[in-house]
């Protein structure tokens, strides 16, 4: 008697450890594989729900058709004469230093960039001092998208004396023509450029005229 009650309790306590193993055990079959791949599916479209970022530009040179530009320098005359300002004939070594700022605005097509020069230039003309801001409508190319570094173009608008000689025309006529080197974010947004060139103007209600070579540098940044 003693022995079959030990026999039906080794029978019972076996039946349990295999009913809890199998309790435990991993699902498998077609059931256990539809569930998971119900699963996978759900992760995979959260995921690709997930809205995509444009990544920053951080690469040198760097820029794409819908980034603006903003270039910031100092420049200085290399070479200047006047004619007919303040006096007839000519007089060398007028054009003085300045502030230059070129701001992208866009494209006329895909090659060439649109952009509006504002220079502030001093002069000296008779031992006077002048000063004038210039107002230029620009277009520079190759486009800064093509991330070449090497640039060129042309200028031309209005130009305002702040200061100017008694009897001359307070407004000229300016246009530019120049070239440079220009590199993108060499620092996050942050880049440099220097620029050569010509910086002319024809005063408008009076004789006087101004032919210069000039060399600027500063910094360029994108947003």
């Amino acid at each position: 008697m003693l022995k079959a009650t030990l026999i039906l309790t080794v029978l019972s306590l076996v039946s349990f450890q295999m009913a809890s193993a199998y309790e435990y055990a991993p699902k498998v079959g077609k059931s256990a594989a539809a569930k998971y791949f119900q699963k996978s599916a759900k992760s995979d479209q959260s995921y690709e729900a997930a809205p995509a970022r444009r990544a920053p530009n951080s690469e040198v040179g760097d820029v794409s058709p819908d980034d603006h530009y903003l270039m910031l320098g100092i420049s200085s005359y290399l070479n200047s004469d006047a004619y007919n300002w303040g006096q007839s004939g000519k007089e060398e070594k007028v054009g003085k230093n300045g502030i230059d700022m070129s701001y992208r605005i866009g494209q006329y097509s895909s090659v060439v960039d649109e952009d509006i020069r504002v220079s502030y230039t001093e002069y000296n003309v008779m031992d006077q001092r002048a000063s004038k801001l210039s107002l230029l409508y620009a277009w520079t190319l190759p486009d800064a998208g093509s991330k070449f570094p090497l640039y060129f173009g042309f200028a031309g608008g209005p130009g305002i004396f702040f200061k100017q000689l008694s009897g001359e025309s307070s407004l000229s006529l300016d246009y530019q023509l120049f070239a440079g080197l220009r590199l993108f974010n060499i620092f996050e947004n942050t880049g440099f450029y220097v620029e050569g060139g010509l910086k002319n103007h024809l005063h408008l209600t009076s004789d006087g005229q101004l032919n210069g070579t000039y060399i600027s540098a500063g910094a360029v940044f994108t947003f």
